[in-house]
């Protein structure tokens, strides 16, 4: 089964970094943000990537002419400015007409990619989801004429579960995306989920996006911790 990463957007939320790179090529402990996404595919036997560049693309292309890891890269520019949809709408020839894996360049974790692959098969959506809980900024308190009711410090989310990346899609998803102007995570993914095609796969374990500064000086303090 292929896999597909984009890696294409501007990272502009971490414009101290991404000046000069593009946010997969941001580095955690020498290496960049883009090799732990791939190591855990590889991990469990995914080894054929198809990485979506854009912007400061050559960054990306000069990396993995000199690290390969073995695996079977093909790099594939899908334009500065389009959009997370067009961007996988762009590898569809490449893809042909098969289920493939597909993530950004940006989120680390740990998940278990030949459960998340089985439970795809099992469920017979078009589109499966990782949904992931990621921790909590600040404690809560809830309270009542001006008592504390209920103290908890930082922990996971109380409610609600996120997208945290890390697909399985069906060939048929194309058809929901327009052109370069389509954001993945918006009308494609919300028709399969109107449709009731649109499953989650429930990861608790570790998971880390990285938008901001504060976000990767976390993963670098827990990157040594991750079974990837």
């Amino acid at each position: 089964m292929k896999v597909v990463i984009l890696a294409g957007g501007f990272g502009t939320r971490l414009s101290e970094y991404t000046k000069t790179i593009p946010k997969p090529m941001v580095r955690v402990k020498n290496k960049p943000l883009i090799y732990y996404v791939m190591k855990l595919y590889a991990r469990y036997g995914f080894k054929d990537f198809y990485i979506a560049l854009g912007y400061k693309g050559n960054v990306i292309k000069n990396y993995f002419k000199k690290n390969s890891f073995g695996w079977n890269i093909r790099l594939i520019n899908t334009g500065k400015n389009t959009m997370t949809g067009g961007r996988l709408k762009r590898l569809s020839p490449f893809l042909k007409n098969e289920t493939f894996l597909m993530t950004y360049g940006d989120g680390v974790a740990d998940i278990n990619i030949k459960k998340l692959v089985k439970f795809h098969k099992k469920n017979g959506r078009e589109v499966t989801l990782t949904a992931v809980r990621p921790s909590a900024r600040f404690g809560v308190v809830k309270f009542k004429n001006n008592l504390v009711t209920y103290f908890k410090e930082k922990s996971k989310v109380d409610e609600g579960w996120i997208n945290g990346g890390f697909f399985v899609i069906n060939p048929n998803f194309f058809k929901k995306i327009k052109n370069d102007k389509t954001f993945l995570e918006k009308e494609p993914l919300e028709k399969v989920c109107k449709s009731k095609n649109l499953a989650a796969y429930k990861h608790s374990g570790f998971w880390q996006c990285v938008d901001t500064k504060r976000d990767l000086e976390k993963l670098k303090k827990n990157i040594q911790k991750i079974k990837i």
